[in-house]
């Protein structure tokens, strides 16, 4: 009785690790928005780390984290530290790429509750209606992340964040670019 048992959570470990191998080995979730203001706007609000927390959907999650910043305000190198509750963890993210009114690239290193480092990046695409600004994350998938993702969609968890994020930020731009329009208006009159 005891051998069969034995045999048959062996048999099903294998079998979880089995399918937990076969997952993809990389990760990539993206989100994109159209905002009525430019790219320039929207790449001055990235690309300065210490705006990010203006829009970021996890500031919100726990105001009391602790923060920090290193290096230039903006652009490469400029880096931001945080350690916060459960829900938004430990780690770094550091400005790896910064092309003018076109791309931020970040390095997210993760430290808890899992650690991690993932690659991060912003692109705006100038369009009729303002810019499209597109959110990015990709990173290896190892066997916990895979083994979570059997039971939770990554994607839509995320993924659900950016929006709220890309939301935040596009308030945020179209808030400004208003403000500089009514400005311009009452400076012509």
């Amino acid at each position: 009785m005891i051998t069969t048992i034995l045999t048959g959570t062996v048999v099903l470990a294998a079998a979880f690790a089995a399918v937990v191998a076969s997952r993809p080995s990389e990760f990539r979730i993206t989100r994109s928005a159209i905002v009525a203001a430019e790219p320039a706007t929207l790449f001055a609000q990235v690309n300065d780390v210490r705006r990010f927390q203006d829009w970021s959907p996890w500031a919100k999650r726990d105001p009391q984290a602790k923060m920090s910043f290193e290096g230039p305000a903006a652009g490469e190198g400029a880096a931001f530290r945080w350690a916060g509750n459960r829900e938004v963890g430990e780690g770094a993210m550091t400005v790896t790429e910064s092309q003018p009114n076109e791309r931020v690239q970040f390095r997210l290193d993760f430290l808890k509750p899992m650690k991690a480092t993932n690659t991060a990046a912003f692109t705006f695409e100038p369009v009729a209606e303002g810019t499209r600004v597109t959110w990015s994350m990709h990173g290896e998938s190892k066997f916990m992340c895979k083994a979570m993702g059997l039971f939770m969609n990554m994607d839509k968890m995320i993924g659900g964040d950016f929006e709220k994020g890309l939301a935040g930020l596009k308030r945020i731009a179209e808030a400004g670019a208003a403000r500089h329009t009514n400005y311009a208006l009452a400076a012509a009159r």
